[in-house]
């Protein structure tokens, strides 16, 4: 198995980047995400506990079941079927303020699930995409949120 952990700041606060983050369709404003289908609505919000996601990736297929949501400050989510097929262990996106802005941790343990290459493939390929991946739909969320947390400013001034 391999972790992938991938950071944030954003100058933004807690509340905003959470809901960004947990609603998945959001991903799909960076490039490696090419759509996403909200399949089973979560218990408390839509993409809440038991919330069935499933994205399209530039690098494969990914169904996911959150399993614990946390407003705002984490979620967790299994993939529970994958193309490529890999074997999931843990996911989670956390948020924390840091002086009025937010840090965002998103951790993920998985192996693709090849006999005998598996976990070097997972270790020299998969494990750098879904670094590169992670680290371009948190460009995306710096991007969204700068600009809605600058509106938002904006309006209470006036």
């Amino acid at each position: 198995m391999e972790t992938v952990t991938a950071e944030r700041t954003i100058d933004a606060p807690v509340p905003m980047v959470f809901d960004w983050m947990s609603n998945a369709h959001n991903y799909t404003r960076a490039r490696w995400v090419v759509t996403e289908r909200l399949v089973t609505p979560g218990v408390e919000a839509p993409y809440g506990t038991g919330a069935v996601r499933v994205l399209w990736w530039t690098v494969g297929r990914f169904a996911e079941r959150i399993t614990s949501y946390r407003p705002p400050h984490s979620f967790d989510y299994d993939v529970y079927r994958s193309f490529p097929p890999s074997r999931h262990e843990f996911g989670r996106v956390s948020c924390r303020d840091v002086d009025g802005a937010t840090h965002i941790t998103w951790t993920t343990t998985f192996e693709l699930a090849i006999p005998v290459i598996g976990a070097a493939m997972t270790r020299l390929v998969a494990r750098p995409i879904m670094r590169r991946a992670f680290e371009r739909i948190l460009d995306s969320a710096v991007d969204d949120l700068r600009s809605a947390a600058a509106d938002d400013s904006s309006a209470q001034r006036q």
